[in-house]
């Protein structure tokens, strides 16, 4: 051991490399780690999974398209945050200690959690109960933000050298984990108390709700850890940092490497990781209109095959390199996630598939009297008649395209053969804007289901093992962006700064990269009327940091973490 660790006890050296088997002690860590940090992913999920019921429920004066933007944005809140969290949980991470920070991290998220099941809706408190809604997510954003470096930093530095990438995986399971555990919650609850009452009579307050005894059993299970030896080492040796937030990012040759990690790995690992798990559930029910309750049942199924292989592709590192695995997964996604969810839709609602070949949707009107329809903050009305016939037209899941008209044009939607007019509407109902514009969407609707569109995706019509299979490809993606990383991350910085360099790339491009990936892929959608477009954002991140990471990312399965020290 190094004589500026003389003082450090046996048990609070540096991990002999060997091939020994996992001891008690390392098992204890690996798991008081990975169960906290599976109940916060818990927490901050059980929000997005409910982003229809909770956008009702406190966004209630808005369009219901308006309040699912909105509750995605409040949710993407959340994400904004981290690298906040990161920084200032990260700085007493690396000066006060690793135990100490991730336990604090854990008490805000519950709480914050706990809260938002007990918080009344907008019939009862108004706008208070909004604004408190998204500062509570704010929050748990904090608080994950600091967590993940804790717990990733916390098993990597009791890891023997050569077994990083296996020790690690077990926490990079932990927001599949915990996605899953929130599913199942949800899921239950809906089964027990049926749809209706679980959206309208409180009950979908108890996932929330559970996460006080979450809280309790992650507090207690934490408490009995040790610090970790690396930080110990650190500090016996008065190697700490004094300013850890200038030394990571102050300094040119280490800011270096922290923007690499975020470009060259982070950002593309993100989007991989949203587009498997979370856009897909988004696409199958939103665009693909396949009921919640069996939406989330086949996301759980394809989660339960899939995430065995984070810790398959993290042992796999330890090996190969974190480079390959990494840099693999975010090329597969780039050649494949088109056909991949395009297959989702031939699985998922073949009768959408075949309206939208028989039947394809024109809409052609004057370009000036088109808006983009994002209006995230509820305040804009989109009354004009292109405006009515592409919201309309998104809203049913048709796939369109645009056509220019010249100036002054009225609005035409042809569906197939079947043109509906906006002029022959309002001829029919004179002087009230509002009722023709209700008249031209209860044209569109009759014209839509006149050409074999589906107002649902059919149940007998789904091919379930199908869907789980494609569902699981996109899971096994995740698991190879995702299950190496954080080896990747702890091996690229010293240990006095280690918690604040590595969380702070690993934020940015999971909390902004991969965070704002559902609104801004379905705003992307709206603007075009694909329903497949919103697909490149995360093809064009993924592609970005295949070049960056393949190009510039060094390999770092063989460092030793200690040198720097």
């Amino acid at each position: 051991m190094s004589a500026r660790a003389g003082g450090i006890a046996a048990t609070q050296r540096p991990p002999e490399a060997s091939g020994r088997p996992m001891s008690a002690e390392e098992r204890k860590v690996i798991f008081a780690s990975s169960l906290g940090t599976v109940f916060e992913w818990y927490d901050f999920y059980i929000f997005g999974t409910l982003a229809a019921v909770v956008g009702k429920q406190f966004f209630a004066p808005l369009t219901p398209t308006a309040q699912f933007i909105m509750t995605l944005l409040a949710f993407a809140a959340g994400f904004a945050v981290r690298p906040f969290g990161a920084l200032v949980f990260g700085r007493v991470g690396d000066m006060v200690g690793r135990k100490f920070t991730f336990l604090i991290t854990i008490t805000i998220m519950g709480t914050s959690t706990f809260l938002i099941g007990l918080l009344p809706g907008y019939a009862s408190w108004g706008l208070a109960a909004p604004v408190i809604l998204i500062s509570l997510r704010l929050l748990q954003g904090l608080a994950l933000g600091g967590e993940y470096g804790g717990a990733a930093t916390y098993v990597a530095e009791h890891a023997p050298h050569g077994k990083r990438g296996a020790y690690t995986s077990w926490i990079q399971t932990t927001a599949t984990v915990g996605l899953f555990m929130a599913l199942l919650v949800i899921l239950g609850t809906r089964t027990a108390v049926g749809e209706d009452a679980f959206a309208n009579n409180g009950w979908w307050r108890l996932p929330f709700l559970l996460s006080f005894f979450l809280l309790l059993i992650s507090v207690w299970i934490r408490l009995s850890l040790n610090e970790s030896p690396a930080f110990l080492r650190m500090k016996a040796g008065g190697k700490a940092s004094k300013a850890p937030l200038t030394d990571s990012f102050g300094r040119l040759s280490n800011l270096k490497i922290v923007v690499l990690s975020l470009l060259g790995a982070t950002a593309g690992q993100a989007v991989v990781w949203y587009t498997g798990q979370f856009y897909a559930l988004f696409f199958l029910t939103q665009s693909l209109k396949v009921e919640p309750a069996t939406a989330n049942l086949m996301i759980a199924a394809s989660l339960l095959i899939g995430t065995p292989f984070f810790i398959v592709f993290g042992a796999l590192s330890d090996k190969i390199g974190r480079k390959k695995i990494i840099m693999t997964g975010c090329l597969l996604a780039v050649l494949t996630y088109f056909p991949l969810f395009h297959a989702l839709t031939h699985y998922a609602n073949p009768a959408l598939e075949a309206a939208q070949a028989a039947a394809p949707a024109v809409v052609v009107a004057d370009p000036a009297t088109c808006s983009v329809q994002f209006n995230p903050v509820g305040t804009a009305k989109f009354t004009s008649p292109c405006d009515i016939a592409k919201s309309t037209l998104a809203t049913s899941a048709v796939l369109y395209t645009n056509e220019a008209a010249p100036p002054g044009s009225p609005a035409v939607v042809k569906i197939g053969d079947k043109t509906v007019s906006f002029v022959d509407i309002a001829a029919s109902v004179q002087g009230d804007a509002a009722k023709q514009g209700a008249e031209f969407k209860k044209a569109l609707a009759e014209a839509f289901k006149a050409a074999g569109y589906p107002a649902k995706a059919d149940p007998a019509q789904i091919n379930k093992p199908m869907v789980i299979a494609i569902l699981t490809i996109l899971v096994i993606y995740v698991t190879m962006v995702y299950g190496p990383i954080a080896a990747m991350l702890v091996e690229l910085f010293p240990t006095r700064i280690r918690y604040t360099s590595m969380s702070l790339p690993y934020h940015i491009g999971n909390g902004w990269f991969g965070g704002f990936l559902p609104a801004t892929s379905f705003a992307i959608v709206a603007a075009t009327g694909n329903i497949y477009n919103g697909l490149w954002y995360p093809i064009i991140v993924a592609a970005m940091t295949f070049v960056i990471g393949t190009l510039f990312l060094p390999e770092t399965k063989d460092r030793d973490i200690y040198a720097a020290d």
